[in-house]
């Protein structure tokens, strides 16, 4: 009853209300599984949100406690925080299906697309300005539903994890995409690195790059554009078709879940790619 009413005053009134669902102890539901939301206050219209995936082990319940997540919402943007699901015998928690050939035991791309549909129908989310987002074994899932379906959101902001090895020979695309991985980072190295005594392989952040110049159509191997100032060192490949975004932000540290000034990098560069996102 609740979902409805908050539906009919979004619909009648333009205002996204307090959902029966959502936060930290009661997530929304869908066929595949669950998520949480938190929405910027003083919402009226449909809200552009970020969709991110938790690292391993982890869940979506305190994303939204996050320093990170506040400093979106601060500036317009719905966060939403699907939950990951347990491998049958794993010692790492909850996590993500994703790599090429492996068995799991939910379709991540069905998921995803189940729970932005939810968001829009129950909490006013603009299903056109998604950005998916997410960190480790999370930002590996980005990259993965990316390369299925370039079209899921209108871009992507992966954060320390890319592809596996073997990696996929190619992509949909293309895609508006800004990774940013830490200089320091030795849980997901970027040169990559076997796991489980090499029965899999985590794999080189400048190799899989080359997929999305690939699907980007991108003239050069190299990147042509540079921004050493502040924090974060950009490395831009400009040299691709238009209507295409494809950038590289390397941070000096290691691998820790993302905060506020990289909300504040990530939400700029979405913005000056596709100025319509913008709240």
């Amino acid at each position: 009853m609740m979902r409805l009413l908050a539906a009919v005053a979004a619909v009648l009134g333009g205002v996204v209300t307090a959902s029966a669902c959502g936060g930290p102890e009661d997530a929304c539901a869908t066929p595949l599984g669950t998520y949480h939301i938190s929405l910027p206050e003083g919402v009226t219209g449909p809200v552009p949100a970020f969709v991110y995936f938790h690292g391993a082990g982890r869940s979506g319940a305190p994303v939204g406690q996050m320093p990170f997540a506040a400093a979106l919402r601060a500036r317009g943007y719905a966060v939403i925080a699907p939950n990951g699901r347990m491998r049958p015998g794993s010692r790492f928690g909850p996590g993500w299906f994703f790599r090429d050939g492996a068995d799991g035991p939910r379709d991540e791309l069905a998921f995803t697309r189940e729970v932005i549909a939810d968001a829009a129908s129950h909490h006013g989310v603009d299903p056109a300005r998604i950005v998916l987002s997410g960190f480790s074994i999370g930002g590996s899932l980005v990259w993965y539903l990316a390369c299925r379906d370039s079209h899921l959101a209108a871009a992507y902001t992966a954060y320390a994890g890319g592809f596996w090895e073997p990696m996929p020979p190619t992509c949909d695309g293309p895609v508006h995409l800004l990774h940013t991985h830490g200089w320091r980072d030795q849980t997901v190295p970027l040169e990559g690195r076997p796991l489980r005594g090499g029965a899999i392989y985590q794999g080189d952040i400048f190799e899989g790059l080359k997929r999305w110049r690939v699907s980007n159509g991108c003239d050069l191997l190299r990147a042509d554009a540079f921004d050493t100032h502040g924090r974060y060192w950009r490395r831009s490949y400009t040299s691709c078709a238009p209507g295409t975004a494809l950038e590289l932000a390397l941070w000096p540290g290691g691998h820790v879940t993302p905060d506020a000034e990289w909300a504040a990098l990530a939400a700029d560069w979405v913005e000056a790619v596709l100025p319509e996102i913008k709240p």
